[in-house]
């Protein structure tokens, strides 16, 4: 019998609207009906709004791609992220976000990515000792807990030049844990007609642990500014973003919007590869053959080449396909400009257009074996058709993450220096279960098995 990756209960197609928001507040993937993963299209009614999911690739690249200005980020999804992320790239839209975009991605570059590969496997090194003392002291680990700390590690040195065991790096980590458990993708604004001058409903505690977090980053900030302005900084992420000048204004970001970025940098960079990365190390327990495969693929790195990553071409594909059954941001959330005929829907001004890798990852009507763990599948004509038409982990178009490249090297990378270390198995009777919180994460965290390979070094 195949055994399928866990995968979240779906609720009946209909339920009270007061049913849904509390569903949906407490976890987008289970408070959705089935009929959605072989849906094209499907449309939500409130009170104040309406709501379409688009599955289709058609419209996902008619959103995506070829007209996103007509469809820009939606304010409601923001509002529940605005005291974290102020006014970062993240959120932004119109010349606001076109400034910060040419800024920001002269950093991300390909050729950036081999100067900053030595901090990653620094970040990767570090792990492994960090988990071999773990697991010395109790062979069951949780493993998110492992892969937030390097991932956060990994953006720290990249964008700093220091480890996660600085003081504020370290701050900044504990901090974020905390905001991250407590904080919904949505808030209570999101589904009301809410004018700004009223208050957003933020609980407390996140207002308290955002301003905690801000206030770190702001230290960090002008610690760099004041070693830019002195001709000492370290050639890295942020000293690159911080002295790029806008080639239509000629304008820098200040301390202010500094901080927005690099609390975005922070949330995209830290916790969607810590994500994929927990994801990515159960599906291998999971099914311990490819584990053996990436293992022993991984016996190629030998020391900090960036040409290494050209020979990781099985613990890529295993990493792409945790990013398709376990897409760190499950859902995004466009809004109507103007009238438009959707699949012969007229669609008002002010729509919501839910754009969902979770389902679209998953739809039966477009991958074989959609809910199966196949990292062979990418070498298929299926699986080529998918990767262009719909596979959207990091979004697409214009609006694409700029470190979709940075994360396609940490992610395998990482992987592969833990695989070439450790063996992992399943703990019975603690299957994870999905849940969207920030990013998707398992309710309960992954606890797996953890032993050292025989004859396995540090690399």
């Amino acid at each position: 019998m195949t055994v399928l990756p866990p995968k979240p209960a779906v609720r009946p197609d209909k339920v009270s609207l007061w049913r849904y928001m509390r569903l949906f507040r407490q976890d987008i993937l289970s408070a959705q009906p089935a009929r959605l993963y072989r849906a094209w299209m499907a449309e939500f009614r409130t009170p104040f709004f309406r709501s379409y999911l688009a599955n289709q690739p058609e419209l996902v690249r008619l959103v995506l791609k070829e007209r996103p200005g007509d469809f820009p980020k939606s304010m409601r999804v923001a509002e529940g992220l605005r005291p974290l992320l102020g006014n970062s790239v993240f959120l932004t839209n119109g010349a606001l976000w076109e400034r910060q975009r040419r800024i920001i991605d002269p950093a991300f570059e390909g050729g950036r990515l081999r100067d900053t590969f030595g901090a990653m496997w620094q970040a990767g090194q570090a792990a492994v000792q960090r988990l071999d003392s773990q697991r010395a002291a109790a062979d069951v680990v949780e493993i998110e807990e492992v892969t937030s700390h390097v991932a956060a590690d990994v953006i720290f040195r990249t964008l700093f030049s220091i480890p996660i065991e600085n003081e504020t790096a370290g701050r900044v980590f504990t901090a974020f844990r905390e905001y991250q458990r407590g904080q919904p993708i949505l808030n209570i604004a999101a589904f009301l007609p809410l004018p700004r001058w009223m208050p957003r409903f933020h609980r407390r505690s996140t207002r308290a642990t955002a301003a905690t977090i801000r206030a770190l980053i702001t230290d960090l900030t002008a610690a760099r500014m004041a070693q830019i302005a002195a001709g000492t900084a370290p050639d890295d992420l942020a000293t690159k973003i911080m002295t790029t000048a806008d080639p239509a204004t000629g304008e820098r970001f200040d301390t202010e919007e500094m901080v927005d970025q690099v609390a975005i940098f922070f949330l995209a960079g830290h916790e969607t590869s810590a994500s994929t990365l927990g994801w990515a190390l159960y599906l291998l327990a999971l099914y311990p053959a490819w584990q053996e495969r990436v293992a022993a693929e991984a016996v190629a790195l030998e020391g900090p080449d960036f040409a290494v990553m050209s020979r990781l071409r099985v613990s890529r594909d295993v990493f792409r396909e945790a990013l398709r059954l376990y897409p760190p941001v499950p859902m995004m959330v466009r809004e109507t400009s103007c009238p438009e005929r959707l699949r012969d829907r007229d669609v008002a001004p002010g729509a919501q257009i839910v754009i969902s890798p979770w389902h679209l990852h998953r739809h039966t009507r477009l991958w074989d074996n959609p809910d199966g763990f196949d990292p062979d599948r990418w070498g298929t004509e299926n699986g080529r058709t998918c990767l262009r038409e719909a596979f959207i982990p990091f979004s697409a178009g214009a609006r694409v993450c700029p470190g979709a490249g940075f994360a396609m090297v940490e992610g395998p990378l990482i992987l592969s220096m833990l695989l070439r270390a450790f063996r992992f198995e399943v703990v019975e009777g603690r299957e994870p279960v999905p849940v969207a919180h920030l990013t998707v994460r398992a309710k309960d965290g992954i606890w797996l098995r953890v032993t050292r390979r025989e004859a396995a070094s540090a690399v």
